[in-house]
């Protein structure tokens, strides 16, 4: 199977720190990854590399798309930040939704930012709100939601626009564990739906759920192992 995602030597130094140092990595099309490894191993730095949100000191990152395969650190800017609106999902520890906008309205945004008109972007927003459990909460704001209601709200933003890749940094790491459990199912159940996952975790019981947990020490892989389960694949 081709990945749908590559990295190759991927590194990236600030002065006097070396934050990552020569990554290979590829992650395979429907497949949960879970990166882990002590803070200051690199692995948030990963994440942000292979979405595209970082620019690398060295490396590349290759993006299998339905028009051929894209070096992602080619494009430029306004490039990036297109194929990140179209193609990839985000789910962030604090959500990084917008206080000021409704449920609705923060969903909606990932696909008004696309060109769908205002009430089509909010007619399927709805959907995937209800989809989620948060059916009747669609004119709260923020503020007015649990950490968990919050997290749905992100998740929802995440797949809205029809990404097949979804980047995940702690997603429960803000969370109690019951609420945690439940954001991850729904992350997960976003896999089995066909979508790829991949998530920054310091939980081993996160990291356990996944299909594949790669691990980071000093901005280098020290380990990359599948689930029993998983172990048909190729890494």
């Amino acid at each position: 199977m081709s990945p749908l995602l590559s990295a190759r030597g991927l590194s990236m130094a600030y002065p006097g720190v070396r934050a990552l140092d020569g990554v290979d990595l590829d992650v395979l099309p429907g497949e949960s990854v879970a990166v882990m490894g002590a803070s200051g191993s690199g692995k948030t730095t990963l994440l942000h590399l292979l979405a595209g949100i970082l620019r690398p000191t060295a490396g590349t990152v290759t993006l299998a798309t339905p028009a051929g395969p894209v070096g992602v650190h080619a494009l430029d800017d306004a490039e990036r930040s297109r194929l990140r609106r179209e193609q990839l999902g985000f789910v962030f520890q604090q959500g990084l939704l917008l206080d000021e906008l409704t449920a609705l309205e923060n969903v909606a945004v990932a696909l008004m930012l696309n060109g769908v008109p205002r009430a089509a972007a909010s007619e399927q927003a709805a959907r995937w709100l209800a989809a989620l459990g948060l059916a009747g909460l669609e004119d709260r704001r923020l503020g007015a939601l649990s950490g968990g209601q919050a997290q749905r709200v992100a998740i929802a933003r995440a797949q809205v626009t029809g990404a097949r890749l979804l980047f995940a940094d702690e997603p429960t790491g803000a969370l109690d564990s019951r609420t945690g459990a439940e954001v991850l199912d729904l992350l997960l159940a976003a896999v089995a739906q066909g979508r790829t996952l991949v998530v920054v975790t310091h939980d081993a019981g996160v990291a356990a759920r996944c299909d594949r947990v790669v691990t980071l020490s000093d901005g280098r892989v020290v380990a990359d192992t599948r689930r029993a389960a998983s172990a048909g694949a190729t890494a």
